[in-house]
């Protein structure tokens, strides 16, 4: 059983309720399974039944004859149902469920004699540490949604608020919304400093695997001018709701979501502050609403057309990714920015205290456009031809010179698709995330885009 609440654990770490089990034969463990029908979409994915599929598969038998189940919570009719159509000899549960439960507390199915296979059954086995893991982890939602307004979806999992205490540099007010179509209910993360009537709207939007804490160094210095920032964290990032499944995200929908949100905020004299996939998605904005957009500061990114190859650079990240999906988000920040503090480094890991949380930091990579017929190459086909026709703000271009994904040759081919763009600010010492040195950036984009 205490092999079970391990695998409980790890249900709960990825969003599920927390239920977990393994399967022993011969005093051996054969096979383990947690709770996963969200993840997988499958509403047959408890436990038990993953645990009795994998033990099945091992011994080359559906039939798991003189096997032992041992599951943390009370079966469901479900899965007595498969315990029994397996001939196992004896179940062992911990929690009573009082709701579902199928050995007792609601039915007995082990009990009707008419059956043709009789399982053995024992309840209450370790019950109040079983018990005590679902009763936490249903009160941490209850907590959430108290102190939100804001209900979590049942396919999403929220980074616990104590995870953002006291970071080094940070110190605005978090805002929320979740009434954008498309984000379907699942909560958005944003910041908003400054006047709502400010000459300038800076919006400011990040990369993978950032977040907003990566404009910490140059919203003070738009706040200062007297301008207003705006500063979402994309959904599966930061602050904000994070699907548990990869295949939720995708080119096209975090488009949309950015679109209505420049909407629901009614942003105008906007001075679009853009790095990483922040310009892949944000520069294809401005052409769906020119009005709202003064100017453009462009920071180590591309545009996702999908008729040109990917560079070697950012093919070695994608690779990198693939092998490591579980890579340290805070030791990424630090190889590239030795001048960061630990703290600073770790602020970078704080929405992502599990494998649950990187939905995002895994899909994201592969979405980048490679080929014509792929999300978001088309649309992004049309915003190079705005940006190279129908332009008419102002653009500041700052390119970090470390980078090696998306570095100067990269932003130089950038800076010819963008009309009027000028030379840009090198920073020698940069890297990919530019905004680390970005007080000296922020400095020179309030001289320039003065309205």
């Amino acid at each position: 059983m205490a092999l079970a609440l391990e695998q409980a654990r790890e249900a709960a770490a990825a969003g599920e309720v927390p239920v977990g089990a393994v399967l022993v034969r011969e005093g051996e463990v054969i096979a383990a399974g947690r709770n996963a029908p969200v993840g997988d979409s499958d509403p047959t994915a408890h436990a038990e039944i993953v645990a009795l599929r994998a033990a099945a598969r091992a011994i080359g038998n559906y039939r798991l004859d003189g096997c032992t189940l041992y599951v943390t919570l009370e079966p469901c009719a479900m899965c007595a149902g498969a315990m029994m159509h397996a001939r196992l000899a004896r179940v062992v549960y911990g929690a009573s469920d009082p709701k579902t439960g199928a050995a007792g507390s609601v039915v007995d199915l082990f009990a009707q004699r008419r059956l043709n296979h009789h399982t053995e059954v024992e309840g209450g086995v370790m019950g109040d540490a079983c018990g005590s893991l679902l009763a936490d982890f249903f009160k941490g939602r209850r907590m959430e949604d108290r102190a939100t307004g804001q209900p979590l979806r049942e396919d999403a999992v929220r980074t616990p608020e104590d995870r953002f205490a006291g970071l080094p540099g940070y110190p605005w007010e978090a805002r929320y919304l979740n009434d954008l179509p498309a984000l379907a209910g699942l909560r958005m993360h944003y910041l908003d400093e400054g006047p709502r009537d400010a000459p300038l709207t800076w919006l400011c939007l990040h990369g993978n695997p950032a977040w907003s804490y990566l404009y910490r160094k140059m919203i003070p210095v738009f706040t200062e001018a007297g301008h207003r920032v705006v500063a979402p964290d994309m959904i599966g990032f930061g602050k904000s709701d994070k699907p548990k499944k990869d295949a939720a995200h995708a080119f096209s929908w975090h488009r949309q979501v950015l679109l209505e949100f420049v909407e629901r905020l009614d942003l105008r004299h906007v001075v679009l502050v853009v790095q990483d996939w922040g310009g892949l998605l944000g520069l294809t904005l401005p052409m769906a609403a020119p009005a709202r957009y003064h100017g453009l500061l462009v920071m180590n990114t591309a545009l996702g057309t999908g008729d040109a190859p990917l560079s070697p650079g950012f093919l070695a990240w994608r690779e990198m990714c693939a092998k490591n999906p579980e890579f340290d988000v805070a030791r990424l920040f630090g190889r590239g920015n030795p001048q960061m503090s630990a703290a600073e480094c770790l602020a970078y890991n704080a929405p992502f205290p599990d494998r649950g949380h990187r939905a995002a930091l895994r899909a994201f990579p592969p979405m980048v456009p490679e080929s014509p017929q792929a999300d978001g190459a088309a649309v992004s086909r049309q915003a190079r031809e705005f940006w190279q026709r129908d332009w008419s703000g102002r653009s500041l271009m700052a390119i970090g010179a470390q980078d090696p994904v998306l570095g100067a040759p990269v932003m130089q081919a950038l800076r010819q698709v963008i009309r009027g763009c000028p030379e840009p600010m090198v920073l020698e010492q940069a890297g990919h995330f530019v905004q680390e040195h970005g007080e000296q950036i922020a400095r020179a984009a309030v001289g320039y885009f003065r309205p």
